[in-house]
């Protein structure tokens, strides 16, 4: 099993001028830390508008300038939202192959549809529409990705001409692709497209273990690739993975303080009961007093990888037994230094045995699914992705409706750039007929 580590970068109030700059510089050093000490992957989310739970709002960022601090950790995004209001599926495609390049081909596509009201909301996105919109944006975004050039689509969420998107992945044919998935049913979902799950798991290593045993089962059964690589993983996140780690069981649980609920009380609030006036509801107030209320809101040992390197251990070990390939570990808000002291243990005493114990599962695991795999590839159904017109082109003045100019930016300015040069050529003439 691999052991990755989860950013949200959550940001409770009040807040000082230079806390939002002190958040993803601490991060920085953080995932440097954990490039070091032997962490598989940072996987970091993207959301919009949810202020105190999330600032983690352009994920692309963070992890460029990650990239350049680190050498072997990969980077995810665990998502990027994928309909088109929020991110063009061009974009998508630009963006993360420029991220594959910057980081020697260490990018995992993590995918979603956007689930919050503050979200889908914010965009003009009708629900009704998401389901629809992720699939037609992940397979445009993939074909940007592979195809060259891109030989166009046309959907009912997304329309987009012929172009050859530039650049395209280090990693060939595209990253690893994933797809969140909150329900079991979407679990499903991901093994029958043949792409992998990222998973939540709230109820333990129990009813985990399941959950993996149905996603190999269906991606057996019914797996079917809607991408040109397939990628059968199941990865475990969720409330109840929360990391902080010290000499002793009482130091970690001091250190972790109330903040290891504040990532379900978030999901709760954004998503499901609370009610949110933008820049005026104090969420971490509200989670204090949900707290005093209801303590096991906090969370502690048990309910994460919370503890001594020994409790840490076993907790893991737990998770293992269940199957899952790779488990990902929350961050705390406002908890640097309990984070680079958990980072410095982890990496000392407790990930070895796994990175060794994985690497062996990884070779055991590709051994058994190669028949698997052929069954899935039978499956795979022939594009119907158009074929490239080659009379096709572009050019010219961008017009608008009537045929009239509506870009005039560029006529104007080359027209001093022409300007420019009568100008220069009439002073050089000068020049030289005044030194004759």
């Amino acid at each position: 099993m691999k052991i990755s580590l989860f950013y949200e970068f959550p940001l409770p109030r009040p807040w000082a001028e230079d806390d939002e700059h002190k958040l993803f510089q601490d991060g920085l050093v953080e995932v440097e830390a954990a490039d070091k000490a032997g962490f598989s992957t940072v996987w970091l989310t993207e959301h919009h508008f949810l202020e105190e739970y999330c600032h983690s709002t352009a994920p692309e960022m963070f992890l460029a300038a990650a990239s350049q601090r680190t050498k072997n950790i990969r980077l995810g995004f665990g998502v990027m939202h994928l309909p088109p209001p929020i991110n063009h599926p061009a974009r998508i495609a630009e963006r993360v192959a420029t991220l594959d390049h910057l980081s020697n081909g260490r990018v995992e596509f993590g995918t979603g549809e956007g689930s919050s009201i503050a979200e889908l909301g914010g965009f003009n996105i009708d629900p009704a529409d998401k389901r629809g919109m992720w699939e037609e944006a992940l397979e445009v975004s993939i074909r940007c990705m592979v195809e060259d050039p891109f030989s166009g689509f046309k959907g009912e969420h997304v329309e987009m001409p012929a172009r050859n998107v530039i650049p395209k992945p280090l990693q060939k044919p595209h990253p690893p692709v994933w797809v969140a998935c909150t329900r079991p049913s979407s679990v499903n979902m991901a093994a029958e497209k043949a792409i992998g799950a990222l998973s939540f798991a709230y109820t333990g290593p129990g009813p985990l273990k399941d959950r993996v045993d149905t996603y190999y089962r269906d991606f057996e059964e019914k797996g079917t690739p809607v991408t040109p690589a397939i990628n059968p993983n199941i990865l475990a996140i969720g409330g109840d993975l929360s990391m902080m780690v010290a000499r002793t069981d009482d130091e970690a649980i001091k250190r972790l303080g109330v903040g290891g609920g504040f990532f379900s009380f978030g999901i709760m609030h954004y998503y499901l009961t609370g009610m949110h006036t933008p820049g005026r509801t104090k969420v971490w107030e509200l989670y204090q007093e949900a707290v005093k209320e209801d303590p096991t809101l906090a969370y502690g040992p048990g309910r994460g990888a919370i503890g001594s390197p020994d409790t840490v251990r076993q907790f893991l070990r737990d998770y293992e037994s269940s199957g899952v390939d790779e488990i990902i570990l929350l961050l705390n808000p406002r908890a640097h230094e309990g984070i680079m002291e958990s980072i410095e243990i982890m990496g000392k005493e407790i990930l070895p045995e796994f990175i060794e114990r994985d690497e062996k599962a990884v070779a055991a695991k590709a051994k058994r699914l190669e028949a698997v795999i052929e069954k899935v590839e039978a499956r795979r159904r022939p594009s119907d992705a158009p074929m490239f017109d080659e009379t096709y082109a572009f050019g010219g003045l961008p017009t608008g409706r009537g045929g009239k100019f509506t870009a005039s930016e560029i006529p104007e300015a080359w027209a001093e750039i022409n300007e420019g040069r009568v100008q220069a050529a009439q002073a050089e003439k000068e020049a030289r007929e005044g030194s004759a």
